[in-house]
C-alpha cells in the first residue's frame, strides 16, 4: 500500500511540475511579457524598470527557476488588474467556488444515482425508458442554454428566484441545479451501465436462489459491488465543480474562481491565471489520488494486488 502510494505521490509531482512548465512556456509564448502590458508610448526607462520588476532581465531558465521557487512559496506576485496579491484574488473567490460546487454536487448525486439503479433493476420497462430518457436530454442540452432558460422563466417571467449573486440560500437554488444537471445525468447512465453488469454476475443468481431479499441483493451485493465506476466518475465530478465551473458561473454572475479565471484571460492577468491554473491542478491530482487509496478499501481485489 505504501509503495502505491509513493508512487502517485511522486507521479503527481511530476505532473504538477509539467503543468509549471507550461503555464510558464505559454507566458513567454507571444514574446517578451512587456510588449502586452506597456504600450508604444512607454519610455525605455519605464521598459527597463518592468524588465527588471518582473525579473525579465535574465535568461529565460533562471526566470524559470526564480517564478517555480516563488511559486512553490505561494508567492504567484502582484494581479497586473487589481494591483493586489494574486493568491488573496483566490482565497477570496474558493468558497463561493465550493459552497456552489457541494451543492450542485449533492444534486447530481442524488439524482444520478439512484435513478441509475432504480433504471437497472426495472430493466425494459416503461421506467427504465424514462429514465434513460431523461439522460440522453440531460447530456445533450448545455448548461449554459439551461442557466438561461431557467434566468428567463424563474427570474424574469415568474420573479420566484433571484438571477445572480451570492446572497443567500435562493442564490444556490437554479445554479446548483443548472450546474448538476449534465453530471447527474452522465452519472445516471454510470451507474446503471455498472449495476446491470452486476446483476447478471453469478453469484447474484445464486444470491436470489438462495430467497436474499431483493433490497439485499441490489444494495448490499449489487451496489456495493458496482460503485467502482460511479465513484470514479463522480470523483472527476466533484474535482471539477470545486476547480471552478467556468461557463455556470459567468451566466449566473457568480464571485467564484472560475469568473475570475474569464476576467483574468480577458484582462492579461497572468499572475491570477497562473495562480488559478496550479493551484486547482495540484487539487485535482490529490484527488485523484484519494479516489486511487479508496479503490484499495472498496475492492479487496485491488487491495491484494
Amino acid at each position: 500500500m505504501w509503495r502505491i502510494i509513493v508512487n502517485r505521490l511522486a507521479f503527481g509531482v511530476a505532473i504538477v511540475l509539467l503543468i509549471t512548465i507550461v503555464v510558464f512556456g505559454l507566458s513567454r509564448a507571444a514574446g517578451d511579457p512587456r510588449n502586452i502590458y506597456l504600450d508604444e508610448y512607454a519610455t525605455p526607462e519605464a521598459w527597463d524598470a518592468w524588465g527588471e520588476r518582473m525579473g525579465l532581465d535574465k535568461p529565460l531558465y533562471v526566470q524559470y527557476g526564480v517564478w517555480l521557487w516563488d511559486t512553490l512559496r505561494g508567492d504567484f506576485g502582484e494581479s497586473l488588474y487589481y494591483d493586489v496579491p494574486s493568491i488573496r484574488l483566490v482565497r477570496e473567490r474558493v468558497p463561493n467556488t465550493l459552497q456552489l460546487g457541494g451543492v450542485a454536487f449533492g444534486v447530481a448525486i442524488l439524482i444520478g444515482v439512484p435513478l441509475g439503479v432504480i433504471s437497472a433493476v426495472q430493466r425494459g420497462s416503461i421506467i427504465d425508458y424514462g429514465v434513460r430518457g431523461f439522460a440522453l436530454l440531460g447530456q445533450s442540452v448545455p448548461v449554459f442554454w439551461i442557466g438561461i432558460m431557467m434566468i428567463l422563466i424563474f427570474s424574469l417571467t415568474l420573479g420566484w428566484l433571484p438571477s445572480s449573486r451570492n446572497e443567500g440560500w435562493q442564490h444556490f437554488i437554479m445554479p446548483s441545479i443548472a450546474l448538476g444537471w449534465l453530471p447527474a445525468a452522465g452519472l445516471m447512465r454510470i451507474t446503471r451501465g455498472a449495476m446491470l453488469n452486476v446483476l447478471d454476475s453469478e453469484y447474484i443468481k445464486l444470491a436470489r436462489a438462495k430467497g436474499v431479499s431483493s433490497g439485499k441483493i441490489i444494495w448490499s451485493h449489487g451496489f456495493r459491488n458496482a460503485i467502482i465506476p460511479p465513484l470514479t466518475v463522480a470523483a472527476l465530478i466533484f474535482a471539477a465543480f470545486l476547480t471552478g465551473t467556468v461557463v455556470i458561473e459567468t451566466v449566473f454572475a457568480w464571485p467564484g474562481v472560475g469568473r475570475l479565471a474569464v476576467q483574468s484571460i480577458k484582462n492579461n492577468d497572468f499572475p491570477v491565471l497562473s495562480a488559478i491554473v496550479i493551484l486547482f491542478s495540484s487539487f485535482y491530482i490529490l484527488l485523484n489520488l484519494i479516489v486511487d487509496l479508496l479503490y484499495a478499501q472498496l475492492d479487496p481485489r485491488i487491495r491484494l494486488d
